[in-house]
């Protein structure tokens, strides 16, 4: 092999090219340190192409593309926060790409109607709301203050009983009297949570909170339902300022109704009980004593810190003993009665309701939360008059379950018990006094029909306890709309009547004597007459609707109540 062989490849064979440092200059010379570079250089004149995996130039799916300019608030903040100016205010309007549908929106109505049909409608065919005074000034409010009052709103409303329909309603009321469109409340038993989302290309922006006690004052109730009122109305200047102090000042207003007035009440709620299963007077007053007992034992539990479950476990035992005393002494009166009477002031039918309520409206799990609830309630009751009638038996009292069946009919007496229970029954559930009088005439009415039809036409209790509570749901569902406010001052006292009382103590009184399929019988019966209270009164609430004027959309077509259906 020759030495040109034996020679190593040279560099343009081995792909090395030398780069001039400087123009002029020539290899081997002393204008530069080095006349070549690295292997890794390229040649002159070839441009590198853009690379898309260089870490400089990498982006995400949530950026936002070339040439999209998006509305920055006023005062060169670029970046913006949560806390910032709300972008909405000044964004442009988008069309989706099925078009947007006409909706009438008709401002007679009242606004849960109106915000009802909202929420039932899909996001992007939500029409715009329009610029009202209250966000007239420049940038509007901040929307963590919006989104903080609306869920202060949402709890009141919550933690008072009010159906998770309602609550959502409520809330996307205030959300929108603020300019707040893209709003989505969520209810659930003891959580509610709001998003917003100011366009198709910024963070949502999230808040929620907790509902820990709940108590039942409808004033206070009804005060919230006018401060919603009042938000939606467009010819009310409402700022969120004078939001929050209407707000605070509700949160601090005492209840129209002293503690021994709610005891008053809740004796004379079980007296009247006990008159509408044929109690005379001895039974009256020996049925208030029981109750009244039962509910000061009660708020001394509650005040101790226990649970509700024993809250109802005690005040159900001395309507109990005193009934089963009674007995043992020989005293010709009607045991089954005062009993029975106790327990009229112990059922839980507003939790009920709503629980219904809530599963026909499509919220199932706050409606199982809520059952679930009244299942431990009634769980509890069971427990206390167990108790007692398990000793009474023992000792020897002769509590025969038909002595209250076979009772003379009274209408006018029966009448007059019905509407002094819906009465107290309203006293006890802090209701306002303006409404009392109405719920009482209300009370009277349902139990004048379960009688006509139970008693005179031989129909079933079940079908009479429907139709009654139907009447009830009805009248008052077109009373709460005349006056702009919640539906439940106007039906929860006045089913009170109708609660199935006589039937619990019956299914309790037969298992206590070691008869299980008769008191399985009349358990079954009670749930029953409770299932048809609160069917019937949100099929009322139902009907009364078709008789209003609600808005619809450009076919006239009411939406489904579930939400889930009909997009």
């Amino acid at each position: 092999m020759t030495d040109e062989a034996r020679k190593p490849a040279s560099d343009e064979a081995r792909g090395v090219y030398a780069i001039p440092l400087a123009t002029g200059g020539t290899p081997g010379g002393g204008d530069g340190d080095s006349s070549t570079t690295s292997e890794f250089a390229l040649p002159e004149g070839l441009t590198p192409p853009r690379s898309v995996t260089d870490e400089s130039e990498t982006t995400s799916e949530f950026a936002l593309p070339d040439g999209l300019d998006v509305p920055q608030p006023p005062g060169g903040d670029v970046e913006g926060s949560a806390f910032s100016t709300p972008l909405t205010y000044r964004a442009p309007a988008f069309t989706p790409p099925a078009g947007i549908p006409v909706v009438s929106l008709t401002k007679d109505v009242p606004w849960q109607d109106r915000m009802r049909t909202m929420l039932r409608m899909p996001v992007a065919e939500r029409p715009a709301p329009e610029r009202l005074h209250k966000v007239a000034e420049e940038g509007g409010p901040a929307v963590p203050r919006v989104l903080d009052l609306t869920l202060r709103i949402g709890e009141l409303l919550l933690a008072g009983g009010e159906g998770a329909e309602d609550v959502e309603a409520a809330m996307f009321a205030v959300c929108r009297s603020y300019a707040l469109d893209r709003c989505e409340p969520n209810v659930t038993f003891t959580l509610l949570s709001i998003s917003y989302q100011p366009s198709l290309v910024e963070d949502p922006v999230t808040a929620s909170r907790t509902v820990r006690r709940r108590g039942t004052d409808y004033t206070r109730l009804a005060a919230v339902y006018r401060l919603v009122d009042d938000l939606s109305d467009e010819d009310t200047a409402t700022s969120l300022e004078e939001a929050y102090r209407r707000l605070a000042e509700i949160r601090r207003n005492r209840h129209p109704y002293p503690g021994w007035g709610l005891t008053v009440s809740a004796g004379l709620l079980a007296g009247a009980a006990s008159v509408l299963v044929g109690g005379d007077l001895v039974v009256f007053v020996a049925a208030a004593l029981g109750a009244m007992l039962g509910d000061r034992l009660a708020w001394l539990c509650a005040g101790r810190g226990l649970p509700e479950f024993y809250q109802f476990t005690v005040a159900a035992m001395p309507p109990a003993a005193i009934g089963v005393a009674l007995t043992v002494a020989h005293v010709d009166v009607k045991a089954s009665a005062v009993i029975t009477g106790g327990l009229f002031a112990l059922l839980p039918g507003r939790a009920l309701v709503a629980g219904v309520q809530d599963g026909l409206t499509g919220f199932y799990i706050t409606a199982s939360a809520r059952l679930l609830e009244v299942m431990y309630f009634f769980v509890g009751i069971v427990v206390g008059v167990l108790l007692i009638l398990y000793f009474g038996v023992k000792l020897g009292a002769e509590l025969n379950p038909d002595a209250a069946l076979g009772s003379a009919q009274r209408p006018l007496w029966q009448i007059s018990a019905s509407m002094l229970l819906s009465l107290t029954f309203a006293v006890m559930l802090q209701q306002e006094r303006s409404t009392v009088l109405i719920v009482t005439l209300n009370g009277g009415v349902a139990w004048s029909v379960y009688g006509a039809m139970h008693d005179t036409g031989e129909f079933s209790a079940v079908a009479s306890t429907a139709v009654a509570a139907g009447l009830v749901g009805l009248f008052g569902q077109l009373l709460s709309r005349y006056r702009f406010a919640s539906a439940l001052p106007y039906t929860t006292a006045a089913i009170g009547p109708l609660l199935p009382g006589s039937a619990t103590y019956f299914g309790l009184l037969s298992i206590a004597q070691n008869d299980m399929d008769a008191g399985l019988v009349y358990l079954a019966k009670a749930a029953a007459l409770a299932m048809a209270i609160a069917i019937g009164v949100n099929l009322g609430s139902e009907i009364s609707r078709l008789f209003l004027r609600v808005p619809s959309g450009s076919a006239g077509e009411r939406r489904a109540a579930k939400r889930t259906r009909g997009f």
